[in-house]
């Protein structure tokens, strides 16, 4: 049927129900274009596999967006996966969401830990929880998703700590988990793959430097976010040279690889709060473009192909990779700026960071004692008062028991008296 169509065409030109050829070419070239701009906007997708049955992953931001798809994805191969969300284990939410996954996936080694990114105590009683466990717990990889963002035009805020926000959760508490979690991850067998993989984004190369804090004056949205990812950046390479310099007591080489995965532009939670800056109108009118987000933007599982090419590619691991690499649509690429393998500027944070952190705990350790000493005293006053209120209900009740007492000795003596009266009355009668 083809050959004798294209024959006509040929010789006797084409049909009149056939388009115009300069129009066929408009058309033609339109939607190739539109094709092969979501070809390239879609990214890299993750060749590597790996039987995950048996691993343990602790990964941050894994209830939504692309840490969702990771989730889903690294449970479908088996791994047992802890999630470490800020909502309790009992939220009506995060229950549905694990008992989904673990029905989607046919893994029921999905749990969730309560750990509040924002909140340098709850991060410092999850961690010590895992480092106190004796024997050491078994860890194959930490994933460290979670990330917020101020959108365009918000307000400053601040943690219950006294810390920005953006920085805190960004950076303050991947730095603060991953200082106590140290042991358990140098605890870790020799043959053990350990792998931490961190989350950024290419925002950080229009970060201002390190040593220039955001004042209150010059903060934005904008500039809090790719400081805090420079930061992050800046201390997931550090924390490789941590691990490295430690010995183990066998004398083998550590075993522990710091990655960090640009999962690139994708429609997010986040992503969608950002682009409608917060407000109803913005979400109006990001729907309505929506076309061309979906068009330029990756979906969350595109989005997470990078991150599961760091867990599962073999490239990735010790002896084949010396940690502190970047990957981006699922290659290796070189980071954009040069201070983020600076030792000195590495220090200087690392230091300032440790200061922070001590300044903020002892503050609120402060500030807990003295609530605690205040509820201990309201509660000493409440028991107080209920042991007057005893004291004081117990003397009504003797008052009362008294008078009733005396009441019916009145009573006994106006029925004597009148006895008494009629005695005299019959006595006189019977003389008369």
């Amino acid at each position: 049927m083809p050959i004798p169509f294209l024959t006509h065409v040929l010789l006797e030109g084409p049909p009149d129900w056939m388009p115009e050829a300069w129009t066929l070419v408009k058309w033609t070239s339109s939607i190739g274009a539109l094709a092969l701009t979501k070809w390239y906007s879609a990214g890299a997708t993750n060749k590597a596999e790996k039987n995950l049955h048996g691993r343990v992953i602790l990964m941050t931001g894994g209830t939504s967006g692309i840490g969702a798809v990771t989730t889903y994805e690294l449970a479908k191969r088996g791994a047992q996966v802890v999630l470490l969300t800020h909502q309790s284990p009992s939220d009506p939410f995060l229950i549905e969401f694990v008992e989904d996954m673990r029905e989607r996936t046919e893994n029921q080694f999905i749990y969730a830990e309560q750990v509040d990114l924002s909140s340098l105590h709850s991060i410092r009683q999850f961690a010590t929880r895992w480092v106190d466990n004796s024997p050491p717990r078994r860890l194959d990889a930490i994933i460290l998703g979670a990330a917020t963002m101020t959108p365009p035009g918000g307000a400053r805020k601040e943690t219950a700590e006294g810390i920005e926000t953006t920085w805190m959760v960004n950076y303050l508490a991947n730095f603060h988990l991953l200082g106590i979690l140290s042991p358990a991850i140098r605890a870790q067998p020799f043959d053990r793959d350990v792998r931490i993989v961190v989350t950024t984004c290419s925002s950080y190369i229009s970060s201002p430097p390190l040593d220039k804090a955001l004042e209150k004056n010059t903060w934005s949205p904008k500039g809090a976010y790719a400081r805090s990812k420079l930061a992050l950046m800046v201390f997931a390479c550090a924390y490789q040279k941590h691990l490295d310099a430690y010995k183990r007591p066998d004398q083998l080489p550590m075993n522990a690889r710091v990655i960090l995965a640009d999962p690139g532009f994708t429609r997010t939670p986040g992503t969608m709060r950002w682009l409608s800056r917060g407000t109803i109108w913005g979400l109006f009118i990001y729907i309505l473009m929506y076309p061309i987000w979906w068009l330029l933007l990756k979906s969350a599982n595109m989005g997470a192909q990078s991150i599961l090419f760091t867990v599962m590619d073999s490239s990735m691991g010790p002896g084949r990779n010396a940690g502190g690499k970047m990957v981006k649509e699922c290659i290796q690429v070189d980071y954009a700026r040069k201070d983020v393998c600076d030792e000195e500027v590495a220090k200087k944070l690392w230091e300032s960071s440790d200061k922070l952190i001590e300044k903020a705990e002892k503050e609120a350790a402060l500030k807990r004692a003295k609530a605690k000493k205040a509820e201990e005293m309201k509660q000493e006053e409440a028991r107080e008062a209920e042991k007057v209120e005893e004291i004081d209900a117990l003397l009504e009740t003797i008052a009362k028991g008294r008078a009733k007492k005396a009441q019916k000795e009145k009573e006994k003596e106006k029925e004597k008296a009148k006895g008494n009266k009629d005695g005299k009355k019959s006595k006189s009668a019977k003389s008369k």
